[in-house]
C-alpha cells in the first residue's frame, strides 16, 4: 500500500474519531434502544483547505504520527507569531478564538466550530473575549516534525 495511502487513512481514522461512538447506535439496535437516548452525529467539517481558503498540502511520504492537543488560552491571552509544518484541524469547545494572518485577514472560531489550520503560512491567535478558550487540536504529522515553528522576531 502506498504511503500517501496510509497518510489518507490515518487522517480518516483521526477525523472519524470525533465521532466514533455514532456506529454503537447500529450495534445496539436490537438491545431496547428505544428507551435510551439516541446517539446523534454531526459532522462539523469537511473540507480540503484551511480556513483562509488555500488549499491543503498533499500528504507526505513516511510514516504517520498523529498528535491531539488541548490548548486552553486565558482571557485576553495572545500567541505569538507561529506556522504549522503540517496539517491540522480542530474543534473549539468554549470561547471565542480569533486567528490572524500576518495581512491582517482574520478568522473568528466560536464554541462549537471546527477550524481546519493553514499550513505554512504564519499567524497568530487571540482570546479576545472575557472566557478561557479551550481548543482541541488534532496533527496529521511525523515523528521529529514541530507541531508549530515560532516567528518570535515578528512583532506582535
Amino acid at each position: 500500500m502506498k504511503k500517501t495511502k496510509l497518510w489518507m487513512i490515518a487522517a480518516i481514522i483521526t477525523f472519524c474519531s470525533i465521532g466514533a461512538l455514532t456506529s454503537c447506535n447500529d450495534a445496539n439496535a436490537d438491545n431496547d434502544s428505544d428507551k435510551l437516548p439516541q446517539v446523534k452525529n454531526t459532522e462539523l467539517v469537511r473540507t480540503s483547505q484551511s480556513w483562509d481558503g488555500m488549499e491543503l498540502p498533499d500528504y507526505p511520504e513516511g510514516r504517520p504520527e498523529l498528535v491531539a492537543v488541548k490548548y486552553e488560552f486565558p482571557a485576553g491571552q495572545k500567541l505569538g507569531w507561529h506556522h504549522h509544518p503540517s496539517m491540522n484541524f480542530g474543534i473549539l469547545v468554549q470561547g471565542e478564538l480569533t486567528i490572524i494572518d500576518q495581512e491582517g485577514n482574520e478568522k473568528v472560531v466560536h464554541e462549537g466550530e471546527a477550524v481546519v489550520e493553514m499550513v505554512g503560512t504564519v499567524h497568530h491567535g487571540e482570546n479576545r473575549g472575557n472566557k478561557p478558550v479551550i481548543l482541541y487540536m488534532f496533527y496529521l504529522s511525523q515523528k521529529d516534525v514541530p507541531l508549530a515553528v515560532q516567528h518570535p522576531d515578528i512583532p506582535l
